[in-house]
């Protein structure tokens, strides 16, 4: 009996069923045409980069201690002297960077392209949790290598929730287990980083495929219309995708490697504590206005676009008037978050 007949003896499903109905899923999906500019099929490229970021915690994972005592000690053993410790920890960083720019890409191509519309909706509140998770995600990792800059990040990025109404005081304690950053917050990190929220990620992006799958995809104005089957030309496209992410994020590894900074010191504040780029725009507003009132703001702001997809078709009735509408808005909204980064980027 060959290993064939053994399988199929022990699994006896319709092969040719099975083959047809993966042909239909996948092999002839139906693409539309629009998809064949890169630009706007973003959506992929955080797809390609979950697994990726998955594989390297779990390598990184077999080295870390999460502990005020060993933390950073492990994270230095990695970088030195693991071998390809420094690439896998710098590819861990680097590919968590470009998930971030990806997802604001994808997000803005949406946008612009109203591809959020009806049936849609939901899919872009689905985007929006996934945003949240991602930069959830990338503040626990960084504050995992325990380093003086990550710990004091971390410091005064719970104390930001702690001004949160209402729920500020139960959240910070959620996260710190404590009044202040101590070895029950580097747990708590831990265990939201490598569990809870890679979980939460690929629930979410499970329900965001099933919903683009449902409804297809969106077919923007101004592209010829029509469709072409998922392989070759798609999957060739992703094989490309993948190889380029993989050899940038190598490169970015080499050229600019993330530092080990000095060990965290509870008892030494810096001059300087900046988060994260990708919280730039948001801590510089916190500096200009009150930090109640910035809250407030900041939390009205990403409510108004989570139901976006409701509240602009109450702008106007119209669809000319609501599509210069939503360019005012998004490129207004996009040279802020710019011009706060920079801004933050270059200030002392």
């Amino acid at each position: 009996m060959s290993v064939k007949e053994w399988l199929k003896e022990r699994f006896p499903i319709d092969y040719e069923k099975f083959v047809e109905i993966n042909e239909n899923i996948f092999i002839k999906e139906p693409i539309p045409l629009h998809m064949k500019k890169w630009l706007l099929a973003m959506g992929t490229t955080p797809f390609i980069l979950l697994p990726m970021q998955i594989i390297t915690g779990i390598l990184l994972a077999f080295y870390f201690v999460p502990s005020p005592e060993m933390a950073y000690e492990s994270v230095r053993y990695i970088t030195e002297e693991v071998q390809l410790g420094f690439w896998i920890r710098g590819f861990h960083h680097w590919g968590a960077n470009l998930m971030i720019i990806s997802i604001f890409l994808h997000m803005m191509r949406v946008f612009f392209t109203h591809a959020y519309r009806k049936p849609r909706e939901i899919n872009w509140i689905v985007g929006f949790i996934l945003l949240f998770l991602v930069l959830t995600i990338s503040f626990t990792g960084y504050s995992l290598t325990y380093n003086q800059l990550s710990y004091w990040a971390a410091t005064v990025g719970t104390n930001l929730v702690k001004e949160t109404p209402l729920i500020g005081g139960f959240l910070v304690n959620m996260l710190r287990g404590g009044e202040s950053v101590t070895a029950n917050t580097l747990t708590r990190f831990y265990t939201l980083h490598v569990w809870l929220l890679p979980l939460l990620i690929t629930l979410m992006i499970v329900i965001h495929i099933i919903v683009l799958r449902v409804h297809g995809i969106s077919e923007p104005e101004g592209y010829d219309k029509g469709y072409y089957p998922f392989y070759p030309s798609h999957f060739n496209k992703i094989i490309i995708v993948t190889l380029f992410l993989i050899s940038l994020i190598s490169l970015l590894t080499v050229i600019l490697p993330p530092g080990l900074g000095q060990p965290a010191d509870p008892m030494n504040t810096p001059l300087h504590i900046k988060p994260e780029w990708y919280f730039f725009s948001v801590f510089l507003f916190l500096k200009l206005v009150p930090i109640k009132l910035g809250i407030l703001l900041i939390g009205l702001i990403v409510l108004i676009m989570i139901f976006w997809p409701f509240i602009e078709p109450l702008t106007s009735k119209k669809e000319d008037r609501r599509a210069i509408i939503n360019y005012v808005l998004g490129g207004t909204a996009i040279l802020i978050l710019i011009a706060f980064t920079i801004l933050e980027t270059i200030s002392l």
